[in-house]
């Protein structure tokens, strides 16, 4: 059954998962085993990526030979493991990648089991008229490659699984290199759950050491019929310029407004807890602060009440020098500040103690005072580091909010009682998901209406994918008949 999330309920179901793991996760680094967990070999993961797709192909013969309550059946049995087995993938996702929160990341997993659509959200159309009959339906691509990230690894399999199969689609992975071990196991759940419910037993395929190279066997092969991609900037071109039909979910930077008319004290928690949450992983958290200059102060105040660390601009600016670093373009020479992946989806704790400062856990967020131009405000940091830009009033507040966005129009957020506020920001912004007086990821089921993914298709305008998202449409014309009245 679905289930909209509160923080109480994410909160109570991280000390389920403390407790189920002893209180303890290993996140140290090891040599990770990408065909098998635990002595149990991983169904549907292959060497050679030509294979996988052979596998995937066979995959989408028999989805196509089962009726959609077949298909159902499977997906029913994907939502059963995922949540049974959520813990172990939220604890393999984190020690493999060094990357979030373990208890979110479970909850993360239970969201994508109760809230992507099945096998409903494909609904067939019909039209009569004068001339007779005509039915448009919803039909499979054929195989989908999917490339998926290292931030979400395992949701996102599980999610793109869901949904590419109710749509009658078979599917071949290629995982980000960082996190192959949780990617594969999540191919290896979808595969076991599919083989549960009487099904063949590989549905979806990967392979065992995703490169560049079987990306590019992936985006050539003649059955591939669709890409869909969840990644970074550069990966989501190289899908895009494939010459085959793309979903491209990319990059954001999602600004967050908050005016005088807002709730504060909700704000600054809502704020803290979008921003914390997998350590600021997810694509649509709270990434940078326009707060107007009357409520700033009280904002943070209630931001520190909340989990929340202020540093001074010193701090802020020894701390830029860790989590950003300069990257020269071989090609041209040029030299530009990029992410330092030792610091992406860290701990607040963690990346404080860089600079020198110890905290306890019960510190979420490091919380700062910048300019607009401050490179924690310009650049997509996916760290539990928030700047907080003053503004005048409204008018600079939507400007500046638009300008940090920088057009990717993914997400934004912002927290006023002002409906004029809140629908001028909505329209000059743009974004596919637009959150009001709400953490972040209410954007995406968690306390919020709507069904979930972790593929936000803003580039190729799909937005929140979906099982229709991976159709292509056909019309069946009877001409001069079965118009009944």
């Amino acid at each position: 059954m679905a289930i909209n999330w509160t923080e109480a309920q994410i909160e109570d179901v991280v000390a389920k998962v403390v407790k189920e793991l002893g209180g303890e996760v290993s996140t140290a680094r090891k040599d990770w085993d990408a065909t098998q967990y635990e002595g149990r070999k991983f169904i549907g993961v292959y060497a050679d990526m030509n294979d996988a797709i052979d596998a995937a192909t066979a995959g989408y013969k028999a989805v196509r030979a089962m009726s959609l309550e077949e298909r159902e059946k499977v997906i029913f049995k994907i939502r059963d493991f995922c949540r049974k087995e959520a813990p172990i993938m939220a604890a393999l996702g984190v020690a493999e990648t060094k990357m979030g929160k373990v208890g979110h990341k479970t909850a993360k997993h239970i969201l994508v089991a109760d809230k992507t659509p099945g096998t409903a959200d494909i609904v067939a159309q019909a039209r009569t008229g004068d001339y007779g009959l005509t039915l448009t339906e919803m039909a499979p691509f054929g195989v989908v490659g999917s490339i998926t990230p290292s931030t979400n690894p395992s949701e996102t399999v599980i999610c793109n699984s869901i949904g590419m199969i109710a749509a009658g689609n078979g599917v071949v992975f290629n995982p980000h290199p960082n996190a192959i071990a949780t990617s594969n196991y999540a191919v290896d759940l979808v595969n076991r759950a599919c083989a549960a419910a009487g099904g063949p037993a590989v549905l979806v395929a990967s392979v065992v050491k995703p490169t560049l190279d079987t990306a590019q066997i992936m985006y050539k092969h003649p059955n591939i019929r669709l890409l869909v991609c969840t990644g970074g900037p550069g990966v989501v071109r190289s899908v895009l310029s494939s010459g085959k039909k793309a979903i491209g979910a990319g990059a954001g930077n999602p600004p967050v407004i908050v005016d005088d008319t807002a709730d504060i004290k909700k704000a600054g928690k809502d704020i803290i807890d979008g921003c914390s949450f997998d350590n600021n992983l997810p694509c649509i958290a709270e990434k940078e602060v326009f707060a107007l200059k009357n409520i700033a102060d009280e904002l943070m105040y209630e931001m520190t009440k909340n989990g929340a660390y202020k540093i001074t601009p010193a701090q802020a600016e020894k701390l830029a020098d860790i989590v950003l670093v300069d990257v020269k373009n071989p090609k041209t020479g040029a030299v530009k500040k990029t992410v330092s992946r030792e610091c992406v989806g860290r701990d607040a704790a963690v990346l404080l103690e860089k600079i020198g400062v110890k905290v306890g856990s019960d510190i979420r967020c490091i919380i700062c005072e910048t300019n607009f131009d401050h490179p924690f405000v310009q650049h997509e940091l996916m760290m539990p580091i928030l700047p907080i830009v003053r503004v005048k009033d409204i008018d600079e507040a939507i400007d500046l909010a638009v300008k940090a966005e920088h057009g990717n129009r993914h997400t934004a957020h912002m927290h006023s009682k002002n409906i004029d506020h809140l629908t001028r920001f909505a329209r000059a912004v743009e974004t596919t998901i637009f959150v009001k007086n709400a953490p972040s990821y209410a954007g995406i089921g968690f306390g919020g209406e709507g069904h979930t993914t972790f593929t936000i298709a803003g580039p190729t305008g799909e937005g929140l994918t979906s099982a229709r998202s991976f159709t292509r449409y056909r019309r069946c014309v009877l001409s001069d008949a079965f118009r009944i009245i």
